[in-house]
């Protein structure tokens, strides 16, 4: 009761004032703004996976490291390998030992023909010989290349330059092919958000997005059509965006309206005994008017009651008894 008969009688009453600049009260589209949570993801969520079977023999990265495309990350051994190497290698020792008498018989063969005391059909067939033998060769030599491919194949790569978001394996294990050795984040790092779909209508692709302990604004780059337990889906784009902690939450503020609001400089607004107070001009008087605040826009304030259109506020006045 006592604040509202202060207030009543602060109201009425007129006070002299030395007022320093006055402002006529006119109302401004303001934006409403939705607080919610984002989420930091990489663009790219690229599996390094095995491409052969075997023990995982070394391991060279962990999470959070930083890697280039085509960076060795692991190495796989398949024992198997290195005995089908020596068998191969078994192999083209025999035949080119075959070959090589082949064509000790092929040389003889042409002598002797020259001599008159073999067949032409006897040196065709050792001719034949060297031929399949040197064709043996070649392709027992082409099934090595592919081992040894198959070997060189254990050595994982980074499939995309980027941060290591996990490794979900550890040296010693046995791994089948296709199984991740490592998950590379990278192609660049934004925000997703999931948005209550009552909003979806207001959000617009390519408005700027307010980020709590950010002084750069990010951008609504894209919104999913699909609406995922209620929520709508949309990703932010976000100059310098940290990608240290990958799926950390940010607070951040979306425009999902705007509305007709008064506002008055954040100088004009009086506080005393718990109300707030408006100094406007009514002709040649100036009186305190009880307002009730809203939200603060920089250096403006939100007023909404108290005041209407076309008031003139006074700002940053001294009253007659006050200092």
């Amino acid at each position: 009761m006592k604040h509202l008969i202060l207030a009543l009688a602060l109201g009425l009453l007129p006070i002299a004032a030395a007022a320093e600049s006055q402002t006529v009260l006119q109302p401004l589209e303001v934006t409403d703004w939705k607080a919610v949570y984002g989420r930091i993801e990489a663009r790219v969520r690229a599996p390094a996976r095995a491409r052969i079977g075997g023990v995982l023999v070394t391991l060279s990265v962990s999470e959070g490291d930083l890697v280039q495309a085509g960076q060795p990350l692991a190495t796989i051994v398949d024992e198997k390998i290195s005995f089908q190497l020596k068998a191969i290698d078994a192999q083209i020792s025999a035949l080119v030992s075959q070959i090589d008498n082949a064509k000790i018989e092929l040389k003889r063969g042409e002598d002797l023909l020259s001599r008159g005391v073999t067949t032409v059909q006897r040196l065709d067939a050792l001719r034949t010989q060297v031929e399949v033998l040197s064709g043996q060769i070649a392709a027992t030599e082409a099934n090595k290349r592919v081992i040894e491919q198959q070997a060189a194949d254990g050595v994982v790569l980074a499939p995309t330059s980027g941060r290591v978001l996990d490794v979900p394996v550890t040296q010693g294990a046995v791994l089948m092919p296709g199984e991740a050795v490592a998950v590379v984040g990278g192609g660049g790092f934004f925000l997703r958000l999931a948005i209550p779909e009552r909003h979806a209508t207001a959000l617009v692709q390519g408005a700027e997005i307010s980020i709590d302990g950010m002084e750069e604004a990010g951008t609504l780059a894209r919104i999913y059509p699909q609406i995922e337990n209620g929520r709508v889906i949309a990703d932010v784009d976000v100059p310098g965006l940290s990608n240290a902690f990958v799926d950390a939450r940010v607070m951040v503020r979306i425009p999902v309206g705007k509305r007709i609001a008064l506002s008055v400089p954040v100088a004009a607004l009086i506080t005393r005994s718990g109300l707030d107070f408006i100094a406007i001009r009514q002709g040649e008087q100036t009186i305190l008017r009880t307002v009730v605040p809203g939200e603060r826009h920089g250096d403006s304030i939100e007023i909404l009651t108290g005041l209407q259109a076309g008031d003139v506020v006074i700002s940053d006045y001294v009253e007659v008894g006050h200092e």
